[in-house]
């Protein structure tokens, strides 16, 4: 019965692809079609909506809500010009960026998705910045959380926190990459803050609750997004189409199947892809490759979280997307050669199920200093002689 269900899932949804071009109609027979899931496997579709509640609540929602109340207060108290004038031309000049940029740098750098989006969004809302900035910005300030890198896909995943630090520079220098690719519309030569500027005066008791308001509301939009597409991953986890669909692909491009199914859901939903690369039977090498590429690339939840932002804007997603998709290749690729050139020797050991990587924590966190620093002193030499 259930086996017949997909099977005319799969033509109907091959006659949609090739006749339908209302995308309203698409997606109200798409819709359909998981009601029908849902009440024939109702199980499936609940244990979806707990795991997905279970990941919010406990992993998510702890770390995002403070920062964003946090940051809403600072946004509140001129924390755009306060950043600006302190930090602005070091991190934003290099980039070709408005020293107005600078606080969503930071943000982006220390809490990841899909917050650099929303502040982004915010300082365009603002005029502190226009469309083109704001484009290039999405782009720039686009990395995962340093938390979910080093704790959930270093340290619980891998098994290693040598790697995860790894995993993060690349990440980080993934967005320097992009800010030196992605041409600006016009060069911001000396965008100093204004020196009469005036200071808001806002009531704190105003502030802190529209903050947590504002807190609230983008915390629950997160979860939304978080718990509808753990729900779409169970559903193709426990499908027979999805499940053939793997194997066909493994015979064809001689992948391991676990591989090709952890890429996949990846691609929806980043966590659960990461977790099933870094338990697959593939060499540490090509999961490397793939988890860098992952995370970079966000997958549909986070880029679906992003749009929640942007789509008040003439912001074109089609850009975005491609961006993260050039991204997530420069990300792999240099987690492969710092992997490989750096901390290529390993030692497999038959009592412990993972790999430990030769070196210590000082190396790494020189490698990660000089790397950082480099970009920065490359940009002072090339002004020194005049470079352009």
């Amino acid at each position: 019965m259930i086996v017949l269900f997909y099977v005319l899932i799969f033509i109907i949804l091959l006659i949609l692809c090739f006749s339908i071009r209302n995308i309203n109609i698409l997606i109200t027979i798409i819709c359909t079609i998981l009601i029908g899931q849902i009440i024939l496997s109702p199980k499936i579709c609940i244990d979806g909506v707990i795991s997905g509640a279970m990941l919010f609540f406990y992993k998510v929602f702890p770390s995002l809500f403070s920062f964003l109340v946090v940051s809403n207060i600072i946004l509140f108290y001129d924390g755009v010009y306060i950043y600006s004038k302190l930090i602005g031309r070091f991190l934003c000049k290099p980039l070709r960026l408005p020293i107005n940029c600078s606080f969503v740098l930071i943000i982006s750098m220390l809490c990841g998705y899909p917050l650099g989006a929303k502040y982004a969004c915010d300082l365009l809302e603002r005029r502190l910045i226009d469309l083109p900035t704001c484009e290039r910005l999405l782009n720039i300030a686009s990395n995962a959380s340093p938390l979910f890198v080093l704790g959930s896909v270093g340290i619980s995943m891998f098994k290693n926190s040598t790697l995860g630090y790894i995993l993060l520079l690349s990440n980080l220098l993934s967005c320097i990459a992009m800010g030196f690719l992605l041409k600006p519309e016009k060069i911001y030569i000396d965008n100093r803050p204004e020196k009469n500027h005036v200071y808001s005066n806002e009531n704190i008791g105003k502030v802190i609750k529209s903050s947590i308001e504002n807190a609230i509301k983008t915390c629950m939009s997160i979860g939304g997004f978080v718990i509808i597409f753990s729900v779409v991953n169970n559903i193709l986890k426990n499908n027979f189409l999805f499940s053939s669909l793997i194997q066909w692909i493994s015979k064809f491009t001689a992948f391991p199947g676990d591989i090709i199914e952890g890429f996949l859901l990846g691609i929806i939903e980043m966590t659960n892809g990461c977790n099933l690369i870094s338990s697959s039977t593939a060499s540490l090498n090509l999961k490397i490759i793939i988890v860098s590429f992952l995370f970079t690339f966000s997958g549909v939840s986070i880029i679906s979280q992003v749009y929640s932002f942007t789509y008040r804007f003439k912001i074109s997603m089609k850009k975005y997307i491609l961006g993260k998709i050039f991204q997530g290749i420069i990300c792999s690729i240099l987690s492969f050669s710092i992997y490989n050139v750096f901390f290529n020797k390993l030692s497999a050991s038959a009592f412990l199920p993972y790999y430990k990587i030769a070196g210590d924590s000082s190396s790494v966190f020189l490698l990660i200093l000089v790397l950082i620093i480099l970009p920065w002193l490359i940009f002072r030499t090339a002004k020194l002689f005049h470079i352009p």
